[in-house]
């Protein structure tokens, strides 16, 4: 029997090739027991055997040449069998991933950017909540973690980054988000720190945005109430790797 998770991640890596060392060093040193990547940018057989066969862990790598592409661990003390990683049928260019674990599905999620076809991304946004519900329904646990490309409100982008027109930022968008955290679920990290408006999960990659804090929070760990009500410790590790994104880390009693 596997036993629901008390440690969930979520890291886009932009490019798990670039960085299949921070990677690896990131999970030796963390170890959580359900690790969610996006933007692998590369196919499973590109992938080297450290990652693809991660010490300690179940893995499934679900990605193409050059683009999108999403990946699940689940560390083997909390699932002793394989899990049965599984695709909705909204996905495409392999954007979504889930599995069971321990009573609790989790999924790694990247949502279209919206830049090439904004119609597209609320497609999916739309059939991402509408597959919450289900579960909604069910009254069965779900945690959606990934770079879901929206900024949720203004507190999630700096004010020398806030656009009303920008593409992550519109309201449609914001409205959508929030009808998806309507079917149940809750945004864990805003939960657990809700005046924080220098939390950010992504950075622009020129004039040292990073260094100087100046971005976007578009990656989530959101959670069915149930389990949100006993998350401990929420971060976004700023200082992890040297993908466009952070890794963001949530940890439940």
């Amino acid at each position: 029997m596997s036993r629901e998770p008390t440690s969930i991640a979520t890291w886009n890596v932009n490019g798990i090739r670039a960085r299949q060392a921070q990677a690896l060093e990131w999970l030796a040193r963390e170890r959580p027991d359900v690790v969610c990547l996006q933007e692998l940018k590369a196919t499973p057989e590109q992938i080297q055997a450290a990652l693809w066969e991660a010490e300690g862990y179940w893995s499934y790598w679900h990605g193409g040449k050059a683009y999108s592409g999403v990946a699940l661990l689940v560390r083997r003390d909390v699932a002793p069998e394989r899990p049965a990683f599984e695709h909705p049928p909204f996905d495409f260019e392999q954007r979504i991933v889930s599995a069971a674990v321990g009573g609790v599905t989790v999924a790694s999620v990247y949502v279209p950017n919206g830049g090439k076809d904004f119609d597209a991304k609320m497609r999916f946004l739309e059939a991402l909540e509408l597959w919450a519900a289900e579960f909604q329904r069910a009254g069965a646990p779900l945690v959606v973690c990934g770079d879901l490309n929206v900024a949720r409100a203004d507190i999630d982008v700096h004010p020398k980054e806030r656009k009303p027109k920008a593409i992550g930022q519109l309201p449609e968008e914001r409205a959508r988000f929030e009808r998806l955290l309507s079917r149940g679920l809750v945004d864990v990290v805003r939960a657990m720190h809700p005046d924080d408006d220098q939390l950010f999960t992504w950075w622009a990659p020129w004039r040292n945005l990073r260094q100087r804090n100046i971005g976007w929070r578009i990656d989530y760990v959101l959670a069915s109430e149930a389990l949100a009500s006993r998350a401990t410790a929420s971060v976004s590790q700023r200082e992890v790797g040297t993908s466009d994104h952070a890794p963001v880390v949530v940890k439940f009693a």
